[in-house]
């Protein structure tokens, strides 16, 4: 080896890979291969420098891209196990029940959701395909739950400021509605796809557009198909034109924007999609060209404000749904689930016209400057008799401001509209007077103020007095009822036997359980607390000839499409037919002489009768023509306490009576109700001996006294006359008992004349209030209870 330095480069790192027999001492510059510097060498790749080094190359973009999409698709994976299909949201379930009149419009809604489910097949062809066309034509044919395409068109969209567009299918946009919400995040956006396609593979394609349809939001606060028919059209979804359809159409992608009624300046874009949903509907063959070319834009009805339940509204509900309760069609916890679309009997006409004359008649004369006019208060019903159905119920001012109804409480005497069932016990029960004579509407009773009531057992300690203390003498059972006589009622419903009575207007239809209503002999006067809609049925079965059955509100119940079974109505026989038009032909005489004669205002043949509660609390009429019983109440009530008052001074009128408001209230509803249809003749079979030409003539003595049957004081001597014979009386005003405060003298003539002596000194009452003292005789009976009880001195006499 050389002692002398050695002069050569250092080797290149890279030069430890070259291969065996490679110039390792080659000059710089060289590769391995020869390159420059050899032969046969693999050229080396260049070192990227400066700006090309931050650019990915393709190796670096197509891994990043796979791993993306493994991450992704575990992500997707991952998703899709986890996340289960939920439970529906509360909004997207909670559906009002919908009261609605028997023609179909609406009443009200008791609830802030205006949602009505509907089953698919009730929504017209024309109007499942023209949603089809304005939100997604592909989707009975595309199997796919998501279109991916149209979300990333979407999101483009949205990004590049074209405005947020919808980009879902109607699957997806059925999941957001039922199990989401409206809220617009990624992780939102997300569940929903997943559950999209977790849905399409568990329900049908019907199920879901069904769905889709009862979710979605069509402004004027509808949700559901059905809902936005009546909030647009006024009419249910099954009778939608293919117009009117397309229209609903348009209106899912802006509901309250395209709604041209609220937005007139909107009617182009909303005509233009309107346009556009039926052009669809011809380019997928659902629509003729031809019929398209026809067709014209349906412009919606005028938006309603919310129908709640103020005015009448609110009595109508409480007293249906007490009706569904009661009859144990549906109880309370279950119509508090909601979606029940329940069609009344409720007449609109009639219920509109019973509004207008309660105003007419009672409210348009009340004044703010008179105390008594804020106690006013006003309950009707009103019922065919036939077929039960009640037309029209008023319940009183608003619900809003009165929650009790004056129509169904039963805290009111009826006073003397209860007189009536005392002659149809008598008919019905064959009953006779003390004496042994049959009692028809021409037997002759004592009609003297404060007459005792006498029973089996002699003279009892009830002697009521009549309306303004007045002494009738002898009269028939027809006059007395034209007069509203107590005197002769009382006795009447003694000799029935008050138990009977009871049962004859229980088998009317008076519930069995109203309070006071008591078998003595009281109550022929009306004490029993009957509701407006009760004393409405029981008039209903003397209208329809005795033939009773429970009275009828609701007609029909669905919810989701399906209906509710109801009880079917089965009628009976209550009473005799002879008994009930018997009834009614004496009742047809107070309207043509008697108490009730302003109901002649009807222009029509009609009947009924008038009563007046204790003190003037409350004024009756109830009444009926062959086709329509109705019953009007006046109620006095402190607003503030909610305290029965007398109606003294209310009106501007001493008094409020039966013969008043409530009957020219019940002429002037009647008349409008039936305005339409033609009158109609009473058809009766009445007992023998009913007649009005029957009635017995009471001739007069040489001393001017009348001439009573023997059936007119039960305490006569037995050698009472037989039936059909006048014995002499005393001279009327002798021997009568006591009138309002200090009682007649002694009677010295008669031998049927009134009692021998005055009353006591106990407060009476006649159908609102007694005397203030009885007479002076010596050992008469004590006033009795008129309407139920006692009462104070009336300024200027008593009501009927």
């Amino acid at each position: 080896m050389s002692d002398e330095p050695q002069h050569w480069a250092p080797r290149e790192p890279s030069d430890a890979a070259a291969a065996p027999g490679s110039d390792r001492g080659g000059p710089p510059g060289t590769d391995a291969q020869g390159g420059k510097g050899g032969k046969g060498g693999k050229k080396r790749r260049p070192r990227r420098t400066g700006w090309r080094r931050a650019v990915p190359t393709w190796r670096m973009v197509l891994g990043t891209v796979l791993g993306l999409g493994l991450l992704l698709a575990g992500g997707v994976f991952a998703g899709y196990q986890l996340v289960d299909i939920p439970a529906a949201n509360a909004s997207a379930t909670a559906q009002s029940n919908v009261y609605l009149y028997n023609d179909g419009s609406v009443i009200a809604r008791d609830g802030d959701v205006n949602r009505e489910k509907v089953k698919l097949s009730q929504v017209p062809m024309t109007v499942q395909h023209a949603v089809l066309a304005a939100e997604d034509r592909d989707f009975y044919s595309d199997a796919r739950a998501v279109d991916v395409k149209a979300m990333l068109r979407a999101g483009w969209n949205t990004v590049t400021g074209k405005g947020k567009q919808g980009g879902s299918t109607i699957t997806q946009q059925y999941v957001k509605n039922y199990y989401l919400g409206q809220e617009r995040t990624v992780l939102r956006k997300a569940k929903e796809a997943i559950i999209a396609v977790k849905l399409n593979r568990e329900v049908t394609k019907d199920q879901i557009f069904e769905g889709y349809l009862n979710t979605s939001y069509f402004g004027r606060n509808a949700y559901g198909i059905q809902a936005a028919a009546q909030a647009y059209y006024g009419k249910n979804v099954e009778e939608l034109s293919t117009s009117e359809g397309a229209y609903l159409a348009a209106l899912l992608n802006a509901p309250s924007a395209y709604d041209v009624v609220a937005h007139p300046d909107n009617k182009p874009a909303a005509q233009r999609r309107w346009n556009y949903v039926l052009d669809g509907m011809v380019k997928e063959d659902w629509l003729p060209a031809a019929e398209r070319a026809t067709t014209r834009f349906p412009t919606p009805g005028e938006a309603k404000p919310s129908t709640g339940l103020s005015g009448q509204r609110g009595y109508i509900v409480q007293a249906v749904e007490d009706y569904l309760n009661r009859r144990g069609i549906l109880d309370e916890k279950t119509l508090a689930t909601g979606g029940y679309r329940i069609t009344t009997t409720l007449d609109k006409a009639k219920q509109d016209a019973f509004v207008k004359a309660v105003d007419t008649n009672v409210t348009a004369r009340t004044s703010t400057d008179r105390k008594a006019d804020r106690n006013v208060r006003v309950g009707g019903v009103s019922i065919v008799p036939g077929s039960g159905a009640v037309v029209a119920l008023y319940g009183g001012i608003d619900y809003t401001k009165q929650y009790v109804s004056n129509a169904t409480r039963r805290d009111y005497q009826v006073g003397s509209v209860f007189k009536p069932f005392v002659l149809t016990s008598a008919v019905v029960n064959d009953s006779t007077t003390q004496d042994g004579r049959p009692i028809t509407p021409n037997t002759v009773y004592d009609g003297s103020n404060k007459r005792t009531v006498v029973g089996p057992q002699g003279a009892t300690d009830y002697a009521p007095a009549n309306e303004d203390d007045v002494d009738h003498g002898d009269i028939t059972v027809r006059t007395a009822t034209d007069e509203s006589v107590n005197s002769v009622y009382a006795q009447m419903a003694q000799d029935v036997g008050p138990g009977k009575v009871r049962d004859t207007a229980i088998a009317l239809g008076i519930p069995a359980d109203t309070p006071d209503l008591t078998a003595s002999p009281s109550i022929a006067l009306g004490p029993a607390n009957a509701s407006v809609l009760d004393m409405a049925e029981a008039y209903a079965t003397l209208a329809d000839h005795g033939r009773h059955g429970p009275y009828v509100l609701v007609d029909k119940i669905t919810k989701d499409g399906a209906e509710v079974e109801l009880p079917e109505r089965t009628t009976e026989q209550a009473v005799s037919r002879e008994a009930a038009d018997t009834t009614t032909a004496v009742l047809r005489s107070v309207v043509e002489g008697g108490t009730g004669t302003a109901a002649q205002a009807v222009g029509r043949p009609a009947v009924g009768k008038t009563g007046t509660a204790e003190e003037d609390r409350a004024a009756w009429f109830a009444g009926y023509t062959p086709d329509l019983a109705t019953v009007v109440a006046v109620m006095g009530q402190n607003p503030d306490t909610g305290a029965q008052t007398s109606l003294y001074g209310a009106l501007g009128l001493p008094r409020i009576n039966g013969g008043g408001a409530p009957a020219e209230t019940w002429a002037a509803y009647t008349e409008a109700a039936l305005r339409s249809s033609p009158a109609q003749e009473f058809d009766l079979e009445t007992m023998p001996g009913s007649d009005e030409e029957d009635e017995p003539l009471l001739d007069e003595d040489s001393d001017g006294s009348t001439e009573p049957s023997a059936a007119s004081d039960p305490t006569a001597p037995s050698a009472t006359a037989p039936s059909g014979t006048t014995p002499s009386s005393p001279t009327p005003g002798t021997d009568t008992g006591g009138t309002g405060g200090t009682g007649g003298t002694g009677g010295t003539g008669g031998t049927t004349g009134g009692n021998a002596s005055g009353g006591s000194g106990e407060t009476g009452n006649t159908e609102g209030g007694g005397g203030a003292s009885g007479g002076t005789g010596s050992t008469g009976g004590t006033g009795g209870f008129i309407e139920g009880a006692r009462g104070p001195d009336f300024p200027d006499g008593r009501p009927v």
